[in-house]
């Protein structure tokens, strides 16, 4: 993934967002992953009839198109569903900047690319209330980890092995194969009984 990432930020402040609401249950009978996109959020993008919602905010114009959502405090709580994070890859969401994640949604972001970038309370509401006047485009730099929106900016919360997984674009299966020499190495030197032969 782009260690810089630029677009259209939309601000999406409710608290405690579970992962039942970011990807509901009906929208997990999917053997593959494809097609979960039209499932992010749908009880609120969408009506009864499966009408867009005008007033939820990815459907409205100033923020079609988005790439960026601005969130509210324990995001992706609830289940793990893994879903989750892929329909809002697939939806186009590159980065979500909050004050907290849920730990396995945030675990699931890492090992998917999608980047979770934590800041302070008051930065995050600092961008909300811009976005809210009219600002929209913002930029999330991993490898700075930085914020930053017009004159503004907020430093990122990420650790090291997170910050490298996601310009890397590694998950941990992939991470352990670049290691597959090392741990032959070892397991050459347990007991035959105890080896386990990794494959290259």
């Amino acid at each position: 993934m782009p260690e810089i990432i630029t677009g259209r930020a939309a601000p999406f402040a409710p608290a405690n967002i579970d992962t039942d609401v970011i990807m509901p249950k009906r929208f997990l009978r999917t053997i593959t992953r494809e097609g979960l996109a039209d499932g992010v959020l749908a009880d609120l993008r969408f009506d009864n009839e499966g009408r867009p919602n005008s007033d939820f905010i990815l459907n409205r114009q100033e923020f079609s198109g988005a790439n960026i959502l601005v969130v509210g405090d324990n995001f992706g709580c609830g289940s793990s569903r893994e879903h989750a994070v892929w329909g809002l890859k697939q939806l186009g969401i590159q980065a979500i900047i909050g004050t907290s994640f849920a730990g396995i949604f945030y675990d699931n972001a890492r090992k998917n690319t999608l980047a979770l970038a934590c800041v302070t309370p008051d930065r995050r509401d600092a961008l909300l209330r811009d976005l809210d006047n009219g600002a929209k485009t913002v930029t999330v730099n991993i490898s700075g980890k930085a914020v930053t929106w017009g004159e503004q900016s907020a430093a990122i919360d990420m650790d090291s092995a997170t910050q490298a997984s996601l310009i890397s674009e590694q998950d941990d299966v992939t991470a352990s194969l670049h290691l597959a020499n090392q741990i032959q190495e070892f397991e050459n030197v347990r007991p035959q009984s105890l080896r386990v032969t990794v494959p290259q």
